[in-house]
C-alpha cells in the first residue's frame, strides 16, 4: 500500500485536492470515478516523510478513541465539522494523525462530505470509523455516532492494552533466559572446562554435549544469528500473503494455550462492532460485511462472508455463525435470543461487556499456564549446564587421593 496524492475535477468544476491510500494508480482511478471526479494529476507520496517532517509515531486505537470523544463533545457543543477538525488538527499530539486531520480539514472544506474525506486516509481512520461516519450522515446522527465510536475504540483499546501487559512477562523472561543461556555457553563453560580438555581427563557424555555445542555457538554465532534474522524475515513475509494469514489465523484458534483468549476477542469483537452498527441503522447484511474485516482474523472473515450468503437465503444468523465453529455457545444463543425477540443490537451489546470481562478472565489463564512452563524449560536447560560443568569437577575431587 502507498499514500498517492491526486488533484481532480468534480462535477460543479471545482478542483480537489487530497491523499489516498491504495495499492496503486488504478484504485485511486477507480475512486475518483466512484465520486464523480475527472482525475488531473496522481503522484505517489513520499512514505515516511509529510512536509519534511519524518513520521515517528503509528497512530493507536487510544489515538483513535480520542479522536471520536473529542469530535463528539464539540459536535454536541454546536461546533460545525469543519472547526471541528481546525481545532483538532492543532491539538492532536500524534503527528501523523494530525497531518491526516489536516488533509481531511482540506478536503472538507473543498467540498467532499466528512466520510469521504476519512475514506481518503484509510491508512490511518480505521474502515469501521469511516462506515460508521457514513450512516451518521445520512442519518443526521453524526454526534451520536461519534460517541459510540469512542466508546468502541476506549474498549478496544483497553483489550488490546491487557494482551500487551499480559505477554510482556513472557517475552521478557524469554529474553533473559536466552541471554542467560548464551552467555554459560560462550563465556562461564568454556573457561571452567578448559583445565580439563588440557589435561586430556575422560569426560562425561552431558559435558562433551555441551562442549560441542559451545564450540558451535562460538564459532558460528554469526550464522545463528542471520538464520534467526532469515526466519524472521521470512515469517513476516509469509503472514502477509492471504495463505501465511490463513494458516496463522487458524493457528491461533488451535493454540492450546492462545485458543479460549483468541476465540473470547473474536466473541467480543464481534458483538460490540455489530452492536454498534446495527444500533444505528445498519442492515444486518452490509454490517457483517464491516464486522468481518474488524474481527482480525481471516478465517472468521471468510466464515461471515458465507453466513451473510445464507442471511440472502433467509437463513437466521445463529445457523451460520455455529457453522463457523469458533463462537462459544453463549454467544449464539444470545443471538438466536436477540432475533427471535427483535433486539439484536441491545442483546449482542450486553454480550460484549461479558466477554470483555471473560478476555480478562482467558488472559489470566493463559498465562498461570505459560508461566511456570517457560520457568521449568530454563531450568531444566541451565540445569543441564550447571550440571556438565559440575561433573568432571566432583570426578576429579573423588579421584584425589586424601
Amino acid at each position: 500500500m502507498a499514500n498517492y496524492r491526486y488533484t481532480a475535477l468534480r462535477k460543479d468544476g471545482k478542483k480537489a485536492e487530497g491523499t489516498y491510500n491504495a495499492e496503486s494508480r488504478d484504485e485511486v482511478l477507480r475512486m475518483l470515478k466512484d465520486n464523480s471526479m475527472y482525475p488531473v494529476t496522481i503522484e505517489e507520496a513520499m512514505e515516511g516523510k509529510v512536509k519534511g517532517t519524518i513520521i515517528t509515531r503509528k497512530v493507536k486505537v487510544k489515538d483513535i478513541a480520542i479522536f471520536c470523544r473529542q469530535f463528539h463533545t464539540m459536535l454536541n457543543a454546536g461546533v460545525s465539522i469543519v472547526n471541528c477538525l481546525d481545532i483538532l488538527r492543532e491539538q492532536t499530539q500524534n503527528k501523523r494523525l494530525s497531518k491526516a486531520i489536516a488533509d481531511v480539514y482540506e478536503n472538507v472544506q473543498k467540498g467532499h462530505s466528512f466520510s469521504e474525506s476519512l475514506g481518503m486516509h484509510k491508512d490511518i481512520f480505521p474502515e469501521l470509523l469511516i462506515y460508521m461516519v457514513e450512516a451518521g450522515e445520512v442519518s443526521g446522527s453524526l454526534d451520536t455516532i461519534l460517541d459510540r465510536m469512542s466508546i468502541h475504540y476506549t474498549k478496544e483499546y483497553k483489550i488490546e492494552n491487557k494482551i500487551k501487559g499480559a505477554m510482556t512477562y513472557p517475552i521478557i523472561l524469554a529474553l533473559v533466559s536466552v541471554v542467560v543461556i548464551v552467555f554459560m555457553l560462550a563465556v562461564v563453560f568454556p573457561s571452567i572446562i578448559g583445565m580439563f580438555i588440557n589435561s586430556n581427563t575422560q569426560l562425561p557424555l552431558p559435558t562433551l554435549i555441551m562442549i560441542t555445542i559451545s564450540n558451535f555457538v562460538q564459532a558460528f554465532w554469526w550464522l545463528i544469528l542471520i538464520v534467526a534474522v532469515g526466519l524472521a524475515i521470512l515469517m513476516k513475509f509469509y503472514h502477509n500473503t492471504e495463505s501465511g494469514r490463513l494458516h496463522r489465523d487458524r493457528n491461533r484458534l488451535r493454540n492450546p494455550f492462545m485458543k479460549k483468549m483468541n476465540r473470547n476477542i473474536i466473541a467480543s469483537r464481534f458483538t460490540r462492532t455489530l452492536s454498534t452498527l446495527l444500533s444505528s441503522g445498519v442492515p444486518l447484511i452490509q454490517a457483517l460485511e464491516v464486522v468481518g474485516r474488524v474481527v482480525g482474523n481471516r478465517v472468521v472473515e471468510k466464515g461471515l462472508d458465507n453466513a451473510r450468503e445464507e442471511l440472502k437465503k433467509g437463513i437466521q444468523l445463529e445457523q451460520p455463525l455455529r457453522a463457523i465453529k469458533v463462537f462459544p455457545p453463549m454467544m449464539l444463543s444470545m443471538v438466536s435470543i436477540g432475533e427471535e425477540s427483535g433486539a439484536l443490537d441491545d442483546i449482542l451489546n450486553r454480550t460484549a461487556d461479558f466477554y470483555d470481562e471473560e478476555v480478562e478472565s482467558s488472559i489470566e489463564q493463559m498465562m498461570a499456564m505459560i508461566e511456570p512452563i517457560m520457568i521449568v524449560v530454563m531450568a531444566i536447560v541451565i540445569g543441564f549446564i550447571v550440571v556438565a560443568m559440575m561433573m568432571p569437577i566432583l570426578t576429579m575431587i573423588n579421584t584425589l587421593d586424601f
